[in-house]
């Protein structure tokens, strides 16, 4: 019979409140390692954008005006101007790119597999996800992110 057609036994009030609170940090400890994993990623592709948009915010008259001198011999206000919208512009597929990035990522480290359900807390001998032997997992089945 397989393992997972049989009854699971459920765990004593301090048993289940220990694990509760064991699942519920593994399960923040992983948010929080994707979501500094998704940071890091979307500010190195958005980085190109992010340095446009500060110097047409730098040495634009009516922003910040800086006295630098690459604003007052190579950038005036029409150029400063420019630069905005160009960065602005840029966002939305370095946005798209830095996001494809990250899910293709998060997909190849399995990073989304990590997460624990409330059962493991509740029921003894709830088995890992990725000591499952493949199971779900096709070698064969590809598809682009």
């Amino acid at each position: 019979m397989e393992d997972h057609l049989l009854p699971l036994e459920r765990r004593g009030t301090g048993g289940c409140c220990v694990w509760a609170l064991l699942v519920v940090a593994m399960n923040s400890l992983v948010l929080l390692l994707n979501f500094f994993l998704m940071v890091s990623i979307l500010a190195v592709v958005l980085l190109p954008t992010i340095v446009v948009v500060f110097f047409g915010f730098q040495c634009h008259s009516r922003v910040l005006h800086s006295s630098a001198s690459y604003c007052q011999a190579l950038l005036d206000d029409s150029s400063s101007s420019a630069l905005i919208i160009l960065g602005f512009v840029l966002m939305s597929p370095l946005m798209v790119l830095g996001m494809v990035a990250y899910c293709r990522l998060a997909r190849r480290l399995r990073l989304f597999m990590c997460f624990q359900p409330c059962a493991r807390a509740t029921y003894k001998g709830v088995k890992w996800p990725w000591c499952e032997e493949g199971r779900g997992w096709s070698s064969q089945l590809k598809a682009w992110v």
